[in-house]
């Protein structure tokens, strides 16, 4: 398969349509997870920090914004599109 060819690229989205469907939930929902490898972020961190509002560190985000919230969404995502 060549990714220049059109052809190729439709066969395998036709051939492989869950792969396409948990590639794409996954570069759009779990981005959320990489707060601090995220240059947006530390744009919108900056600007949060230089309004004097109060934003968690990497670890803070974690534990109080990851874990508890977005792990669960991930779960409930996974269970409606990809089981």
């Amino acid at each position: 398969m060549d990714i220049n060819k059109i052809s190729d690229v439709l066969s395998f989205i036709a051939l492989h349509d869950a792969h396409i469907v948990a590639i794409s939930i996954s570069a759009v929902f779990f981005g959320a997870m990489t707060y601090i490898g995220n240059g947006p972020n530390f744009m919108v961190k900056s600007i949060a920090d230089h309004q004097k509002v109060e934003t968690p560190g990497f670890l803070g985000y974690m534990l109080k914004f990851a874990f508890p919230v977005l792990i669960p969404i991930y779960v409930l995502i996974w269970l409606l599109f990809i089981a």
